[in-house]
């Protein structure tokens, strides 16, 4: 199922974040440097790929919204609003405003959400697709992408206990669904629910096994768990898989630089802020990048 990523890289960031202290991040968004705080016993606040993403502030720029959204509705002013939303946020509410009061009904409800959000409404819009999912009478699959939409505004709201609740009635709806999951696997981390966490990253890597976000996203969770050889394999194998991954490679360096292999984590952090520059992960390199280099005595 498509389920129509509004923060992507948030919810990797969330974990990733987690992974150094926070948690959530291979998808599209990211966090900011509060969201960085690790606890690292010689250089302090470690985050990243490996680590749990935390939710991205609402004004950090218009929402990514997916090639394909959810098929909540049908039709071409659907299709027309939607096309919208990456291009003009702003003008995609005032035709989705314009076209409820014709009768545009559900499919004009959830794109005035999308367009919430992508301005910046991030709980407004949540809430609003929240109501349409309960709603609906659309199939299973498509409210399920909706309360999962839900679940990821919620998260750019940081309001992480809504969005458990809403990645919850999602995979209610659609029990096996790996982004859902993940998804839920972040909101549980951004509230320090890091079993929780990991029993969902376990049961998305049983569904679909060659995903290397979850595997980073695991290895933060079980770094939180004290579980440094556990995240160990599973952060290796995320970079078996996608050697280039910038989540990847900021988590290693973190259970690199944890383990005193100061030279191997500042290869790693480097590496990631080549790959993602101007990203969140690539603020969390720099920043332990810069604790490192600065010593203990400057912690």
């Amino acid at each position: 199922m498509n389920r129509g990523v509004l923060i992507a890289g948030a919810v990797a960031v969330a974990l990733a974040a987690a992974v150094g202290g926070s948690w959530m991040a291979g998808r599209a968004a990211g966090v900011g440097p509060d969201d960085a705080v690790a606890a690292v016993p010689d250089v302090g606040p470690v985050g990243g790929a490996g680590m749990m993403p935390t939710a991205p502030a609402a004004d950090d720029g218009p929402l990514p919204i997916p090639p394909v959204p959810p098929r909540i509705a049908e039709g071409a002013e659907y299709d027309q609003c939607l096309s919208l939303l990456n291009t003009d946020p702003a003008g995609a509410y005032s035709f989705a405003e314009a076209w409820f009061a014709t009768g545009g009904g559900e499919g004009a409800t959830h794109c005035k959400a999308l367009a919430d959000v992508a301005q910046g409404e991030a709980d407004t819009g949540a809430e609003a697709m929240d109501k349409l999912a309960g709603s609906s009478k659309a199939p299973a699959a498509a409210r399920a992408s909706v309360y999962g939409q839900a679940g990821q505004a919620w998260l750019m709201a940081r309001d992480p206990g809504r969005a458990l609740a809403s990645a919850t009635l999602a995979l209610s709806l659609t029990p096996d669904d790996p982004d859902l999951l993940i998804d839920r696997s972040v909101a549980a981390a951004n509230l320090e629910r890091y079993q929780d966490a990991l029993d969902d990253l376990t049961r998305a890597l049983d569904l679909d096994p060659r995903r290397p976000d979850a595997l980073v996203f695991r290895s933060a969770a079980w770094r939180h768990l004290n579980q440094p050889g556990l995240a160990q394999d599973d952060v290796d194998r995320a970079l078996a898989q996608d050697p280039d991954n910038p989540d990847g490679l900021l988590e290693r360096g973190i259970l690199r630089q944890r383990r005193g292999e100061r030279d191997g984590a500042r290869t790693d952090w480097e590496r990631a802020m080549q790959l993602a520059p101007d990203t969140a992960t690539a603020d969390l390199a720099q920043q332990n990048l810069q604790l490192l280099e600065a010593g203990p005595d400057r912690r």
